[in-house]
């Protein structure tokens, strides 16, 4: 089996672009809309997502970040003592519309942890997930809202998003696990 690229730059900001705009119709513009990124993936396209609704709409949206470790039902198991990242929520959560951000949602457990961990902010009047990635395999009743691509890969395929921030270059490949 052999690594397969599955969406190129211009795919990702095609599906950010479209994601953007969805986010904006759905919720009747942004009055109240407050994005957050889950560590590490979904806080840069949280930033993306800002600046693409920001441009279109001229409007400034508060974005933050969350890290998600010490709320994940496993944590005990991956690691005796987790890395963990900082949570930055610089705004009030209370009667917001939240647009949670990650990269790729599989089993839904990763965003059950970021719901918990929100709840720990205040309380919003509604959430929402937007995922680049939804590779589906749900354990948790969990779906998106927002979609930049679907794809079912086997049970020993691993989806990576690379992204420039992070990885210097734009993409989501398939690869063995």
């Amino acid at each position: 089996m052999t690594t397969q690229t599955i969406m190129i730059e211009s795919d990702i900001e095609r599906s950010l672009d479209r994601i953007s705009l969805e986010i904006v119709e759905r919720n009747h513009g942004v009055a109240d809309l407050s994005i957050v990124g889950i560590h590490t993936g979904g806080v840069y396209l949280a930033k993306r997502i800002k600046e693409k609704i920001e441009e279109r709409e001229n409007i400034e949206l508060p974005v933050g970040s969350i890290d998600i470790t010490l709320y994940r039902d496993d944590w005990s198991l991956i690691s005796q003592n987790p890395i963990v990242k900082k949570s930055d929520i610089g705004f009030l959560l209370e009667d917001k519309r939240v647009i949670l951000v990650d990269d790729v949602i599989f089993t839904g457990r990763t965003i059950r942890a970021a719901m918990d961990a929100i709840m720990d902010y205040g309380r919003p009047l509604s959430i929402g997930l937007a995922v680049l990635v939804d590779r589906g395999g749900r354990e948790l009743p969990i779906q998106p809202d927002y979609v930049g691509m679907a794809v079912t890969p086997t049970r020993n395929e691993r989806v990576d998003v690379l992204l420039r921030e992070h990885d210097d270059r734009d993409a989501v490949v398939l690869s063995p696990q």
